[in-house]
């Protein structure tokens, strides 16, 4: 009975189990294919989707007009300022007053007169004779009178008392020495009584009515800089004075690789400035450039100073800039084009020449 209801219920199933059986074979069959396509052909590369490229945040700038300066600090001088020396001895017999204004070609000083004017009038007379000598020389040549020779004889001896009148007189002049320009008298280096000799040091005259200040400034900062330009000193206490610049030097100095500059500046009211150290401002012509954050600034390759910007292809670039000035909040250079993307944030995660994405700020 048993045996019966087995054979009934395969009996029953009979149609099901062949159609298993060929799925299985189908399957089978499917799979053997897929191997030998892949044992006999390379599979097609996957297409992968492109790298987004790096965001970075940028903000346009433009270009303004600036004024380059240089700064320098300085001393302050007065225009003219000359040691008086003695051109021949004698004794000191009256003196300028210290702080006392003399014009040009006023007497400064009395030196003893000693024997000068009479050897002035001994240099005079001498001229006369030997003017007169020769004269008669002359007169006796044009005869055949003369012998060449002594007409030349007498010719020299009136050069020579010509030499001596001359000196005469300025041994004269120079007991009374006078000032070379209008001034004050500032120092005296003798007093009346004192005796001196040719070259020592008398008094100082110093002309105030307008000041230099004399500076220095550094090879890479000489450029553009010319006689014309207008300056302004800066004083301790804060006063400024308006002048222009007067001097640039040529060539560097030797030991510093400095150059010297000096700028001048009237002083009407005659301040007692002279000598007083100063700041010096030196405003070159204005100039296209951009202002930005020192924190912007990177170094290339050469060490240069140069700006991060996105260029119209959205590749990172970093350009050379020319560094103006700088503070603590604020860099002033030149170099970039008028209209620049600047990368605020960013810059620092790419490679020049990447492509990036641009985010600029909402205004």
């Amino acid at each position: 009975m048993v045996a019966r209801g087995w054979r009934a219920r395969i009996k029953n199933h009979n149609g099901w189990a062949w159609g298993v059986a060929v799925l299985l074979v189908v399957a089978f069959w499917l799979w053997r294919g897929t191997l030998y396509q892949a044992a006999s052909e390379a599979p097609e590369p996957a297409t992968a989707e492109p790298a987004p490229g790096l965001r970075l945040q940028v903000q346009t700038l433009t270009a303004e007009l600036y004024q380059p300066q240089v700064v320098l600090q300085g001393q302050l001088q007065a225009v003219q300022r000359l040691v008086l020396r003695a051109r021949t001895e004698g004794v000191v017999e009256r003196l300028s007053g210290l702080g006392e204004a003399v014009n040009a070609g006023e007497e400064l000083l009395r030196l003893s007169v000693d024997d000068r004017r009479a050897a002035l009038a001994r240099a005079d007379a001498e001229l006369a004779l030997r003017r007169a000598e020769l004269t008669a020389a002359e007169r006796l040549r044009r005869k055949g009178l003369l012998a060449e020779t002594d007409y030349l004889m007498r010719q020299s001896a009136a050069a020579q008392a010509e030499t001596a009148l001359l000196q005469a007189r300025l041994a004269l002049d120079y007991s009374r020495p006078v000032a070379p320009f209008a001034g004050t008298v500032d120092a005296h280096h003798v007093e009346p009584g004192d005796y001196v000799r040719a070259g020592d040091e008398l008094l100082t005259l110093v002309d105030a009515s307008a000041l230099k200040l004399a500076a220095a400034v550094p090879q890479q900062k000489v450029a553009g800089l010319q006689p014309g330009l207008p300056v302004t000193a800066t004083l301790l206490d804060g006063r400024e004075l308006e002048g222009s610049l007067t001097f640039v030097a040529s060539a560097a100095d030797a030991a510093t690789r400095s150059f010297a500059v000096e700028g001048r500046f009237a002083n009407p009211q005659s301040l007692r400035l002279a000598g007083v150290s100063a700041e010096l401002v030196i405003r070159l012509p204005p100039r296209p450039a951009h202002r930005l954050s020192p924190a912007l600034l990177s170094l290339d390759q050469r060490g240069r100073p140069g700006v991060p910007v996105v260029d119209e292809q959205e590749r990172l670039q970093l350009l050379p800039v020319t560094l103006l000035a700088i503070t603590p909040d604020e860099a002033w250079v030149a170099g970039l084009p008028e209209q620049a993307r600047v990368v605020t944030r960013g810059a620092g995660f790419a490679e020049p020449g990447d492509k990036v994405v641009v985010q600029e700020p909402e205004q």
